[in-house]
């Protein structure tokens, strides 16, 4: 169960930070309130996943995946451009993280 709670809370730390790019386009106090909101759901995701994970597990699962999608998330929404050289790296960040589900305790 805890690692389901901690893909939910990785797929909320992609909209945070996706949300952060958005809010600073349009500029208004409600867009400004998506990523603030997002920020406090993610963080108790987070926390809530470290229950039943070790908090290093945890935590690397969830900046890894979360920085991998929010490059992706940034390519299909906003048009960023990844290289070659970086989508080897972002591949061998999810390996990474199979590796540490896989040969993990928990």
């Amino acid at each position: 169960m805890s690692w389901a709670i901690l893909a939910v809370a990785v797929v909320t730390e992609i909209c945070w930070a996706l949300s952060l790019k958005w809010a600073a386009t349009l500029a208004t106090w409600q867009a400004s309130s998506v990523p603030i909101i997002l920020s406090f759901v993610n963080m108790g995701l987070l926390a809530l996943a470290m229950r039943g994970l070790p908090a290093g597990t945890a935590y690397a699962v969830w900046t890894g995946l979360g920085a991998v999608g929010v490059i992706i998330g940034g390519v299909i929404f906003f048009g960023d451009k990844v290289s070659l050289i970086q989508a080897c790296f972002m591949a061998l960040t999810v390996i990474g993280v199979v590796g540490t589900k896989l040969f993990g305790q928990a």
